[in-house]
């Protein structure tokens, strides 16, 4: 008889970013002997960044998965954190799954699901604080570890995030040779994908645009935690 395919999950919800997904789907779907899956609250079609993505499963018609992976999305994410039915479904999922992972804001919704309590974690350079109200241990890297805990950074470090849990799932050898057959050799035209390393001017011009959404970001936070608390003291 043979042996029963590694599922991978990605949780998906309306407006998520879709490179924090599809990044990563490029990998994990080069990985032996896998299936991945893509599900939604309700098992719609979502659009991402303009692409419409359909043929979703429902997340409650899920039993289990090896890996579940949550995304993030732009002001999407504030709305994920709000919803208390796919908070839900991530928590039973999350509850057997072998790694519980994330890329970019996605993280903020394990954190608002009450996964990251005392778990360091990696998010989006401009909302990484936002994991603390949550309990959470905000955390630079580029891909953090915590147990089961995996999380990425902002959007483009899924791929790395993939490769690190495909090693986990099937050596060294297997994610080499995936980021060889994709060629992932990062050789940015320029020296700016952090906020460390970014010009003044330019990081003043990302702040100020995302400024807009900073306040209506941190208010979703704190009504999610504060939904949160009782959970935590039970």
């Amino acid at each position: 008889m043979s042996e029963q395919p590694t599922i991978i999950l990605f949780a998906l919800f309306p407006g998520v970013t879709q490179l924090d997904f599809t990044g990563p789907h490029q990998v994990f779907s080069r990985l032996p002997n896998t299936q991945v899956l893509m599900a939604s609250t309700m098992g719609r079609e979502i659009t991402a960044d303009g692409i419409v993505f359909g043929g979703l499963s429902k997340l409650a018609d899920v039993p289990s998965c090896d890996v579940i992976c949550v995304p993030g999305g732009a002001g999407a994410t504030d709305n994920a954190i709000a919803d208390r039915e796919f908070l839900n479904e991530l928590r039973r999922l999350a509850a057997k799954a072998q790694f519980v992972t994330s890329v970019c804001t996605g993280s903020l919704v394990l954190g608002a699901a009450g996964l990251l309590v005392g778990k360091r974690a990696a998010c989006h350079w401009a909302w990484r604080t936002l994991l603390e109200p949550f309990g959470a241990i905000s955390d630079e890297g580029r891909v953090v570890r915590d147990g089961n805990i995996i999380t990425g950074g902002g959007v483009t470090a899924g791929i790395d995030l993939a490769l690190t849990v495909a090693a986990e799932l099937a050596g060294p050898d297997v994610a080499q040779a995936i980021q060889l057959g994709i060629e992932y050799a990062p050789a940015p035209p320029f020296n700016s994908g952090r906020p460390e390393l970014a010009p003044p001017q330019i990081l003043d011009l990302v702040q100020r645009r995302m400024s807009t959404a900073a306040q209506q970001r941190r208010d979703a936070v704190r009504a999610a935690a504060d939904r949160l608390v009782p959970r935590c003291e039970n």
